[in-house]
């Protein structure tokens, strides 16, 4: 049992990630639970959504590890802080795109406004070609996602719970499969930007 029967030092957690395989694994999931309090916290202290703060702290988690893996992290700091202060870079970037995004909506008008300029009996017709564009829209972005991506998604959709997905595609815990998601969904928006990963 060892380092599994205990709770993870900093060091055990460094050195897990490194290790690979379900050391690997167990390593993660330990780091996310660590500090999801930050998601709460963040949440309160910067005026982000729930969901804007769980997005920004699965991609800190997810440069945590990819630091951790190509030694980009050197240890000069505590675990705590390192996560800490990327996360909070995060946060500092959802509020500069969410303020960018409010200002942009103040100056375009809706499709809502569009469609109430348009003649009574072609609005109906309009609004199924709307529909049947975003629908369309939606089928090519998803289809740029990898085949896990669009399995999991296609799960959540359905309403498969995180834990649901963790155990059908293999995820270590529910949360490790919730940071995945969010990934995946974080992807998605950015294929709708126009933006490739």
């Amino acid at each position: 049992m060892g380092v599994f029967s205990r709770r993870l030092t900093d060091n055990d957690i460094i050195e897990g990630i490194k290790a690979g395989g379900s050391r690997r694994r167990h390593s993660e999931t330990a780091l996310y639970e660590r500090y999801a309090y930050l998601v709460h916290d963040g949440s309160r202290k910067h005026k982000l959504s729930q969901e804007d703060c769980a997005s920004g702290y699965s991609d800190t988690v997810l440069s945590v590890i990819d630091h951790i893996i190509t030694g980009r992290f050197e240890g000069r700091s505590s675990l705590k802080t390192y996560v800490y202060q990327i996360f909070t870079n995060k946060c500092v970037d959802l509020l500069r795109k969410n303020a960018t995004n409010r200002s942009s909506i103040h100056n375009t008008l809706s499709l809502d406004d569009a469609i109430l300029q348009v003649p009574d009996q072609a609005r109906p017709a309009i609004q199924r070609l709307m529909d049947q564009y975003d629908s369309d829209l939606l089928q090519q972005r998803i289809r740029l996602l990898s085949d896990k991506c669009r399995e999991m998604l296609v799960a959540w959709a359905d309403g498969y719970t995180d834990e649901d997905i963790a155990k059908t595609l293999g995820y270590n815990s529910s949360d490790v499969a919730k940071t995945s998601r969010l990934r995946c969904l974080e992807r998605l928006r950015d294929f709708y930007r126009g933006k490739k990963s």
